[in-house]
């Protein structure tokens, strides 16, 4: 069947493969921190260098990748990426060596932008402006079912095998996956349309329309990245003293997330941008406060809460970038991306030190600050109320 009549559906499912295949490598390591910890003879912030030197990574690539996205076809980008993912992951999986851990999580966290950043400038390439918040809420959930997908490798593989089985388990499924999309995705052999209206990042960084939502996906990914890498310390500790498969099962929560983006997306189409973030921070803010308490019961009430609000926050901010965005598709979401895993490798990096000086109470008092500023630029879209889903990216 030729690409042009290939239907929808099959772009999606593909689409939601290869996003989900990229993010279960990223979250691998997390449920499994304090193991790692112990074993490697490192504390809990050296342990979390293993997540937060791929969200690193992540950031320090997505430029790059942007730049390559919005000039080269998506094959061969798609191609390499899932390689070096890939390749990196077995070598995580064979080394003795904590530092050379940390160096292939790095790498790993390089090259996933070719298969997430650049599949996101797709999607706005190709999807009309009609449903592109509703398209980009589904990507949103194959992050999601991703990001679970890796801490349940990651978890419940340990004891009964070992961790490091979870990303040879990984780094296959990604290769299938990327195969599958760079065999059967319509349009992956031709060059991105270049508009006259085609700007580079300056342009883009100086656009207060499209800034204010780099900064919502650096404050919230902060918070929620830096809650969900201390919480299996806090759960281990007493008085909860919980185990590596019920901290793992604990994680099911994230799994809200797939609802919440496509809905996000709905709702932001129906009341705007502005009052979908302001709602998904206070529901964020109020469930940080319920992980304070010392019950398992209500720990999984606040962690459906947390993500409830992230990924509504998360969804939304997506969907209003890519509806401002005209030209540029690749490298506006590249900067996204950069602010969004930039703000979680600098909440990792704090809430390590806040761990250390104040343990659990910290982390989260300086995620309940940080949290702000999603909640005061919902608080700006609703005053200035842009009127139209597609606005000037100069405006």
């Amino acid at each position: 069947m030729p690409d042009s009549e290939r239907p929808l559906g099959a772009t999606q499912i593909l689409i939601f493969g290869l996003v989900a295949a990229a993010f279960t490598n990223i979250y691998l390591t997390q449920p499994v921190l304090p193991v790692l910890a112990n074993e490697f003879g490192v504390d809990a912030a050296g342990a979390s260098l293993t997540v937060s030197m791929t969200v690193l990574g992540i950031a320090m690539s997505n430029l790059l990748f942007g730049r390559l996205g919005d000039r080269y076809p998506l094959r061969p980008i798609l191609l390499i990426g899932g390689v070096m993912v890939a390749l990196a992951g077995i070598f995580a999986a064979l080394t003795e060596s904590f530092s050379l851990l940390v160096a292939a999580r790095f790498t790993q966290g390089l090259f996933i932008p070719a298969l997430t950043t650049c599949v996101a400038a797709y999607l706005a390439n190709n999807v009309p402006l009609a449903s592109l918040n509703v398209a980009l809420g589904a990507y949103v959930s194959a992050t999601v079912v991703g990001g679970l997908g890796g801490r349940l490798l990651g978890g419940f593989l340990h004891p009964p095998l070992h961790w490091r089985y979870a990303f040879v388990s990984a780094a296959v499924l990604l290769i299938v996956s990327a195969l599958a999309a760079a065999r059967w995705l319509p349009g992956v052999n031709a060059r991105p349309h270049h508009s006259e209206g085609e700007v580079g990042y300056r342009a883009l960084l100086s656009s207060w329309s499209v800034l204010r939502m780099y900064c919502v996906g650096f404050g919230a990914f902060w918070v929620f990245s830096t809650t969900f890498n201390f919480l299996p310390f806090h759960l281990s500790e007493p008085p909860i003293s919980a185990s590596t498969h019920l901290i793992t099962f604990l994680y099911m929560a994230y799994l809200i997330g797939a609802v919440m983006g496509p809905l996000a997306g709905r709702l932001a189409n129906r009341f705007g941008s502005g009052r979908t973030l302001v709602v998904g921070a206070l529901l964020f803010e109020a469930s940080l406060a319920g992980m304070m308490l010392p019950s398992i019961p209500l720990v999984v009430l606040a962690l459906l809460g947390s993500c409830a609000g992230f990924f509504t926050i998360h969804a939304a901010a997506a969907g209003a970038l890519n509806s401002r965005l005209t030209s540029s598709r690749a490298r506006g979401n590249a900067l996204y991306v950069l602010f969004y895993y930039v703000g979680g490798a600098l909440g990792i990096t704090a809430g390590g030190y806040a761990w250390r000086h104040g343990g659990w109470p910290a982390v989260l008092g300086l995620n309940a600050l940080v949290l702000i500023i999603p909640f005061l630029v919902g608080v700006y879209e609703m005053r200035s109320n842009p009127g139209s889903q597609r606005n000037s990216m100069i405006a």
